[in-house]
Parts: C-alpha cells; structure tokens; sequence
C-alpha cells in the first residue's frame, strides 16, 4: 500500500462560526471517522492541527500572506492514510466529516523505491 497525506484547508478556523458546545459536537463526530479509519489499519499519522500564523518564502524573500494575497485559505491540519491507489484515498476522504468549510486536498507521498 502507498501512503497518502490529507490536507485539510479551511476558509476560516471551525471556533469563529461554532460554539464550543457545537465544536464539541463535531469533534465527536471527526473522532467517529478517525476510529474508523483506525480500524481498517489505514491510519499512518494522526497528524495535527497546524496555526493560522505562517511564512512563505519564494527566492529567498519572506511573503508574509502567501504566494496568493487575494486566497485566506487556511490549512488547519493533516493526516496521513495507506491506500492502494489516490483514487482509493480519495474515496476514503469522500467520508471526512470536515468542520466548516473548506476542501480536503489528498497528495501522494513519495516512498524510497519510487
């Protein structure tokens, strides 16, 4: 099997639209999925959550919003799973119950006999 990364990216944090009760409500939900995941033996790293504060850096000059001024995506985390193939990977995040909005980018990652 291969392994894929989840990106998760997120038009704003899920704590500026949900209450924590309904954030809580949502974490148990995302739990649900992550333990199903967990089940099939396809979860490599749980990853984390990752901050809204970055630094992107093109030519060695610091850009401080991003390669894109106009895009406030925000990437709010990742996992990594094992699938036989991305299409299989992305039928799995098809499932994800992401918080909010945003998109679920699914990338291979590069093994040592590729």
């Amino acid at each position: 099997m291969k392994e894929f990364v989840l990106i998760f990216r997120l038009e704003e944090l899920p704590e500026v639209n949900f209450s924590p009760d309904e954030m809580q409500d949502k974490f148990v939900i995302w739990e649900k999925w992550v333990d199903g995941i967990i089940a099939k033996n396809i979860l490599v790293s749980r990853g984390n959550r990752l901050s809204k504060e970055s630094r992107v850096i093109r030519d060695k000059k610091l850009i401080t919003k991003g390669p894109f001024v106009e895009l406030s995506e925000i990437i709010g985390g990742y996992i990594i799973i094992r699938a036989n193939s991305i299409d299989e990977a992305a039928e799995i995040v098809r499932e994800a119950p992401i918080v909010g909005k945003g998109t679920i980018e699914v990338r291979g990652i590069y093994s040592d006999d590729e």
